[in-house]
């Protein structure tokens, strides 16, 4: 039974990783970044340089950037420095005039800009480092690592400026403004526990927040965007060949989130562990699941936290920012979250993780792009068939691949694999995405 401590540290850890987030998270932390360095002056910026690591770049440079039309990593530097509003946090890019995006664009055409590989074997890999000289000829600085708002310096014309915040202190525009923050280690047991017996009024608020998930999904209905899976899907070829069941509505809702999102639509969704599509893929299978089954509202609650949970859990091990998909990670989650929709037992639920880890387990990211709306699917329709196959007693066993007998030695091992054995792998990835068009050239 969870102590009342470890209750409130799991709430709070919840209502940290689960946030509001407009556009790919990677591109809205660098122009969270600059944000922050601009808001330190009133003149206009002259150059801006800001200095990325590997993983930061990969993720940023092929994204849809909302309202924008434009993708990659400059227009959102640029807009971060002309909203120059860093209390909006990972809601900067959610509204801006067209003076704004006109003046973002100039900017971006004047050449001030410059994008660089932060280097360093120490180097955070979520790290984003921004330079900017005003026309007045004064510096500011602003660094963010670890976390996609984690300031952790702030400088202008040589005056340390960062203050993290404190009951007294509200956020303003200038330090990063986080309270101390109780941290628990999470383990399956923990992660099972507080999702099924949990306060449910401590629980409700990821109910909303994967409708708010769905919304994104409907709004992309309505329109075309990235590669239109979750409309193919609900097309009538997709109808044809695929059918209408659970699995394909839940593949409809959460590739269609993820068509919107990726290609730079101007919708907000809900974030799991400073990832919008992890929030959509472990919220949005769960909930279309669970509203087919014609689940109570408790029920479904209940299941979305397992999922949502789950995925904060697996996120402590490998961090942030991997070359592992972090579509195989809310796979992951989903697959625990349906076994439990279907009436299955814990042991069923630790069958489903274990299939999914002997699975999808080396699907790579190549970075945020409109595809990973084909790699959520893939995620989704391997997350039924791990729940199915677990209802059904067929289990991956501890004599194949990287599962192991004990869940959390399980869930390790996929987060070794993720963090450091996939490094070379990353490293590959960067090397291939930044050198394509030099090939051709």
């Amino acid at each position: 039974m969870l102590t009342p401590t470890q209750i409130r540290q799991i709430t709070a850890l919840m209502h940290r990783e689960v946030v509001p987030a407009t556009g790919c998270t990677e591109p809205a932390a660098v122009a969270l970044a600059v944000a922050y360095a601009a808001a330190q002056t009133t003149a206009e910026p002259r150059s801006i340089e800001v200095l990325l690591s590997g993983n930061m770049l990969k993720n940023a440079m092929g994204v849809g950037i909302p309202g924008t039309g434009t993708f990659g990593i400059p227009i959102a530097i640029a807009l971060g420095a002309i909203l120059a509003a860093p209390e909006k946090q990972l809601e900067l890019l959610d509204s801006f005039t067209d003076e704004e995006l006109h003046k973002a664009q100039k900017l971006v055409a004047s050449g001030c800009i410059q994008i660089g590989l932060k280097e360093g074997d120490n180097v955070d890999r979520l790290y984003v480092e921004v330079l900017l000289t005003d026309t007045e000829g004064r510096l500011s600085t602003a660094i963010i690592q670890a976390t996609h708002t984690g300031l952790t310096a702030l400088t202008y014309d040589g005056e340390d400026r960062f203050v993290p915040r404190t009951a007294d202190t509200p956020c303003t525009k200038c330090p990063e403004a986080k309270d101390e923050e109780e941290t628990i280690a999470l383990n399956f047991d923990l992660v099972y526990e507080y999702a099924l017996h949990g306060p449910l009024e401590e629980l409700d608020f990821i109910y909303e927040a994967a409708l708010q998930n769905k919304r994104a999904s409907e709004f992309s209905f309505t329109h075309s965007y990235g590669h239109s899976l979750g409309k193919l899907i609900n097309s009538d070829m997709g109808r044809r060949y695929l059918g209408n069941t659970p699995l394909t509505q839940m593949l409809a809702y959460t590739s269609s989130a993820c068509d919107a999102r990726m290609d730079g639509a101007p919708i907000t969704v809900m974030s799991n562990s400073g990832s919008g599509n992890q929030g959509i893929s472990s919220m949005l299978p769960v909930l279309t699941f669970a509203e087919e089954q014609g689940a109570s509202r408790e029920v479904t609650t209940r299941a979305i936290m397992l999922s949502s949970l789950l995925v904060v859990y697996i996120k402590q091990l490998l961090g942030r920012l991997s070359c592992l998909c972090g579509m195989v990670v809310s796979g992951i989650g989903s697959a625990c979250a349906i076994t439990y929709l279907m009436g299955g037992t814990k042991e069923q639920s630790i069958g489903a993780v274990k299939n999914m880890i002997g699975n999808v387990s080396g699907m790579i990211c190549d970075g945020a792009k409109p595809s990973c709306s084909l790699k959520a699917s893939t995620g989704v329709s391997s997350a039924l068939i791990s729940a199915m196959l677990s209802m059904q007693g067929h289990v991956v066993t501890a004599t194949e691949g990287i599962v192991d007998d004990d869940i959390d030695v399980c869930i390790r091992n996929l987060a070794d694999l993720g963090r450091d054995g996939m490094a070379q792998t990353d490293l590959k990835v960067l090397k291939i995405m930044t050198s394509k068009g030099k090939r051709n050239a």
